[in-house]
């Protein structure tokens, strides 16, 4: 089922049960270093990887030592918030708890447990939220059509750091939705997925077949229940009721 269809979506706009709980937030910061920016794509997709990474990662399941805060947060409002860092910043940041994914391009991106929405680190929350703008230094490369596609809308302009929040809860909404054993195929294979635009035509198939769809709360930058991504795996693609 995609996001959009059920009320209780920890992404779409209107009230649901999950505002009654304490809120956190996932951060993710971008490593930005002036003289050498990471491609926009390979950031993007690096991002899509560091929340995989983490929804996966053994301390985040069952007993783990950071199991408690992720189900506070899934429990709540899905948040994610993207920040950049470079020099003295960005080995600050690497020094808290985390995980750190590197991009197929060198893009590094570090995912840390999540937080309480007012409860920053010092040396996270003096990082710039805005100004994370990203170029690709030539066309991408087309996504692999047998592989897990995250699709931006034609029809949406982001930042890149807002982009970066809105493919990773594509990467989260097919995580959920994938069986134990597709999940541990997709991680053990080191998490592929590529980040495209879609064309128009496409956009509109996508939206209508039933692949899952982020809408966005519309906290920032966009108009809320705004469709943002959909996640379009090979498992999803396949289920009958696709």
């Amino acid at each position: 089922m995609s996001s959009d269809d059920t009320p209780q979506s920890p992404f779409h706009n209107g009230p649901t049960d999950r505002d009654e709980a304490p809120q956190y937030v996932l951060p993710l910061v971008v490593h930005l270093e002036k003289t050498d920016p990471p491609a926009r794509t390979d950031a993007l997709r690096t991002a899509a990887r560091a929340v995989l990474t983490i929804l996966s990662d053994e301390r985040s399941l069952g007993e783990g030592a950071w199991a408690g805060a992720m189900r506070d947060w899934e429990d709540a409002r899905i948040r994610k918030v993207v920040r950049r860092a470079r020099g003295a910043e960005w080995r600050k940041a690497a020094a808290l708890d985390g995980i750190t994914v590197t991009g197929e391009d060198g893009a590094e991106v570090r995912v840390f447990p999540p937080i309480p929405l007012d409860g920053w680190p010092k040396e996270l929350a003096k990082l710039q939220v805005s100004g994370t703008e990203l170029d690709d230094p030539g066309p991408p490369a087309a996504p692999d059509p047998e592989g897990p596609v995250l699709w931006l809308s034609p029809e949406l302009e982001m930042s890149a750091g807002k982009t970066m929040a809105q493919v990773g809860h594509g990467a989260q909404l097919a995580w959920w939705e994938l069986s134990d054993t597709e999940r541990k195929a997709w991680r053990e294979a080191g998490f592929p997925l590529s980040v495209a635009t879609a064309a128009p035509e496409h956009w509109r198939e996508l939206t209508a077949s039933g692949l899952p769809v982020v809408r966005d709360a519309g906290f920032t930058e966009i108009a809320p229940s705004s469709r943002t991504v959909i996640a379009d795996h090979p498992a999803l693609r396949r289920r009958p009721e696709r």
